[in-house]
């Protein structure tokens, strides 16, 4: 399907002329960057939003703004506690959702952590793996009730993926010498193929599941970066860049950023983007696993969306996790 949106477009350009009264949307991570954004343009538009945040006192002073747009458009927004680095918290806060017993149109898997220390979960899993993926993944299974027929589920990727496969061997680096970037990669490809299996799980009540990739973006996701590193890791992407005659990289905004999510979650069609990688408002093109990509190109690594790879990961997790799920 033809796009008019790209890396260019924001929250607003996406959902211009969108009316989203009476959709429900989870969101997590609402606490800064993304998913500050990303409630935000939702309730503009009249949707009601349930955010999650870890800390909620620091998330309601991010969303104050979202609380007036919401109040300003006929929408409701509410908070919500969950700690993806703690499954007691992931357990708690899907079980208060199950309770309350209302439904979702989309569930938005915002949240996440990137290039952390070598560290562990309050449950013993490598911190990257274990916070962006398997908190995720119980806490989203957990719910999976809740999401209406025809509903969507869209987890926040990364091109970062490409960094690496999953390893189910040694999920928490317990043999594997640690990479910060090494340890992102696995955690954002678990990210992509939770969303494939998600999507071939529910599909026979319409409910898809896609990935997405922000693109890069100056928020707190970078905290555990040294600034110096960051400098250094953009001037490497512009000697590239210059080499191949292409621009040199800009960060994008926050809301450029977030434009995906919401592209993916309430504008795309659901059987264009399900189980499907998506980025700069369009669904990317696999690329083989051996291909060289540079940091600026966009395209999804095969193994990324590879459905016996995916059915892989959700029985490891399972066993992680101590659960089942349908």
């Amino acid at each position: 399907m033809a796009t008019k949106f790209g890396a260019k477009s924001t929250t607003e350009d996406v959902l211009a002329g969108i009316d989203l009264k009476g959709k429900r949307i989870l969101v997590t991570g609402v606490s800064a960057g993304l998913g500050v954004e990303t409630a935000r343009a939702l309730v503009a538009h009249g949707a009601n939003v349930v955010g999650a945040a870890r800390d909620l006192e620091k998330a309601k002073r991010a969303t104050a703004e979202v609380s007036k747009a919401a109040a300003a458009n006929g929408a409701s927004f509410e908070l919500t506690e969950l700690d993806l680095a703690s499954l007691k918290s992931v357990r708690a806060a899907a079980d208060k959702l199950v309770a309350d017993g209302r439904l979702f149109d989309v569930i938005i898997a915002n949240a996440g952590v990137m290039a952390t220390p070598l560290g562990k979960t309050e449950d013993g899993f490598e911190t990257q793996f274990g916070t962006n993926h398997l908190g995720h993944f119980v806490f989203v299974n957990r719910i999976a009730k809740l999401i209406e027929d025809g509903g969507r589920l869209v987890n926040l990727a990364s091109s970062g993926h490409r960094f690496s496969n999953v390893d189910l061997n040694d999920p928490n680096f317990e043999t594997t010498p640690y990479e910060p970037f090494l340890a992102y990669g696995r955690s954002k490809t678990a990210n992509i193929l939770f969303a494939v299996a998600f999507d071939q799980r529910h599909r026979e009540r319409r409910v898809r599941a896609a990935a997405v990739h922000p693109g890069g973006i100056q928020t707190e996701l970078a905290r555990h970066m040294d600034p110096a590193q960051m400098g250094q890791m953009v001037k490497q992407i512009n000697e590239e860049a210059a080499a191949e005659g292409k621009d040199p990289f800009q960060f994008k905004t926050v809301p450029h950023g977030a434009a995906t999510s919401v592209w993916a979650a309430v504008i795309a069609p659901a059987e264009e983007v399900g189980a499907r990688y998506c980025e700069n408002c369009h669904v990317s093109d696999v690329v083989a696993d051996d291909a060289r990509l540079g940091l600026l190109d966009e395209g999804v690594r095969g193994y990324a969306l590879d459905p016996e790879n995916a059915k892989a990961l959700w029985k490891k997790s399972e066993e992680m996790v101590g659960e089942r799920f349908a």
